[in-house]
């Protein structure tokens, strides 16, 4: 039996260990955590597989290995979260590659106008999250669709996304707006500058997707972060509760970026 099977059963298993092994092996900026951060996070993806459901689109055939590295990543953020971040929603839809989105837009003038939108990777409010497996494989080095449309479920979790998730107790919306749209603005400079950012420029759409941008370097590449804005990067340790900078191999890429 699959674990697509397998996690639909009444009674709640564990992850396989060589599925687990593998999975982290193959997701460096998982690997680095401490072993009993790992351990937090194994039990959290069981729980995320026992309550979400995967559905394959686009002629994919879903795999353990496929479900297994999405639910990875996408409990990583939040690792000291809780699961209960993620409440309110239940499907994740995997497309083999780019999926294309109908949209419907009315410009300033009342025109309204309808086009076809390639992506990567969609959450709606409410409704499914959907990437592209192509994409979710090429996770590394501050590129992570899925962290991305998870972090925009986290900004959704308090209404329409933007750029503010639901803060915990001791984070201001004040103060994380101050930070945040300081960067952000700053960011959107650089970009309209011409200016070659380690952080990809797709961050410069809206706050929302800046959040979201920002959300993947934290994770992936923290010392960038933290070297470009130190202040985001505070923010971002105090929200989801982790700081990157202080795993293994990060801190090591630190030095070097420091040295460098």
């Amino acid at each position: 039996m699959g674990l697509l099977d397998w996690f639909r059963r009444p009674a709640r298993r564990k992850l396989p260990d060589d599925l687990w092994r593998t999975t982290v092996a193959g997701l460096p900026f998982v690997a680095c955590l401490a072993p009993a951060e790992l351990e937090a996070l194994r039990r959290l993806v069981e729980d995320f597989l026992d309550e979400k459901e995967f559905t394959a689109a686009g002629g994919l055939e879903l795999s353990d290995a496929m479900c297994a590295s999405i639910a990875v990543q996408g409990c990583l953020p939040i690792l000291a979260l809780g699961l209960e971040a993620y409440r309110g929603w239940v499907g994740i839809i995997v497309y083999p590659d780019e999926f294309v989105i109908p949209r419907i837009v009315e410009d300033e003038f009342g025109v309204v106008h309808e086009y076809d939108e390639p992506a990567s990777g969609e959450a709606w409010a409410g409704g499914p999250l959907i990437v592209s497996w192509r994409d979710a494989q090429m996770a590394g080095e501050g590129y992570n669709v899925v962290i991305h449309e998870f972090a925009h479920k986290l900004d959704m979790l308090n209404g329409e996304a933007d750029g503010v998730p639901a803060l915990p107790p001791g984070l201001a919306r004040e103060g994380w707006e101050e930070v945040l749209f300081a960067a952000y603005d700053d960011f959107c400079r650089r970009v309209d500058g011409g200016e070659d950012t380690t952080i990809d420029t797709y961050g410069a759409e809206h706050p929302a997707e800046f959040f979201a941008v920002v959300s993947e370097s934290f994770f992936e590449t923290p010392a960038l972060v933290a070297a470009e804005y130190p202040e985001l990067y505070d923010l971002f340790r105090r929200y989801y509760r982790q700081d990157p900078l202080t795993r293994p191999t990060q801190a090591a890429k630190a030095d070097n970026t420091a040295a460098g």
